[in-house]
């Protein structure tokens, strides 16, 4: 849920207000978490360097101004790179994302260079979807936007997390970046609904992995997926999970 323009501190706010919905314990566990992982949070407002950012461009072959604000909550450059690297060697037919944004454009991007597979990427804002479409456009790029609030809870996992629709039967790479951590600090554990979907081979890659929140993410679904192979790397400025499936 980040634009191509500078985005502000605070996360937008979902058209079903996820703060009144949240629970008064969720909520006070909230605050309190945030204390506590306040240093990776800044770590978030940092994208990468520019010279990172030009070698992505030119690798994939767009204009200066295509991204033209990283950091302050958008993906750094060192997933993008990572994306890249993975349509690449992967080719990927169909690709899901969670929390649309600069994310987005790069992998609809990749995939057009390296086997056309389908971006079907879900966000909460639902003016954002709209405008992701144009985003695209300005590119001679398509993908499937859809609108997914955060209505759905899990016994497992505490937050809220998307109401998906249509999402594939089978998915080759998907790329969790949402809901925000100000929904819940462990809501992205829920994105493993869509775990029994990974295709054989196929790959999960979690952005902010570094936070407290989605290392203890990671320490849950280690234990409970051993058909995936799990690593942490940490080159970034905030940490990716990657999770391969075996085959």
């Amino acid at each position: 849920m980040t634009t191509k323009m500078l985005t502000g501190l605070l996360a937008k706010t979902g058209d079903t207000d996820a703060d009144v919905r949240c629970t008064p314990g969720e909520r006070l566990f909230q605050i309190a978490f945030g204390a506590v992982q306040w240093p990776w949070l800044l770590r978030s407002l940092y994208g990468g360097t520019q010279a990172e950012k030009q070698a992505l461009l030119d690798r994939l072959g767009l204009e200066a101004d295509a991204l033209p604000h990283l950091g302050s909550w958008k993906a750094d450059t060192y997933l993008l790179h990572r994306i890249v690297d993975t349509i690449e060697a992967a080719r990927p037919a169909t690709v899901v994302e969670l929390g649309s944004g600069a994310t987005s454009l790069v992998i609809a991007k990749a995939l057009a260079q390296h086997g056309n597979g389908r971006l079907h990427s879900y966000d909460s804002h639902a003016p954002f979807v709209s405008a992701m479409h144009e985003w695209l456009a300005e590119h001679a790029l398509e993908a499937d936007f859809r609108y997914a609030p955060l209505t759905t809870r899990d016994v497992r996992w505490p937050g809220l997390w998307y109401g998906l629709t249509e999402v594939p039967g089978s998915i080759d790479l998907l790329v969790i970046d949402g809901p925000p951590w100000a929904v819940h600090p462990f809501a992205r554990g829920m994105a493993e609904r869509l775990f029994p979907l990974i295709a054989p081979g196929g790959t999960v890659l979690l952005d902010d992995a570094a936070r407290p929140g989605e290392r203890y993410v990671a320490r849950r679904w280690k234990k409970a997926w051993p058909d995936f192979v799990w690593a942490y790397e940490g080159a970034g400025t905030k940490g990716l999970l990657v999770g391969k499936r075996r085959a």
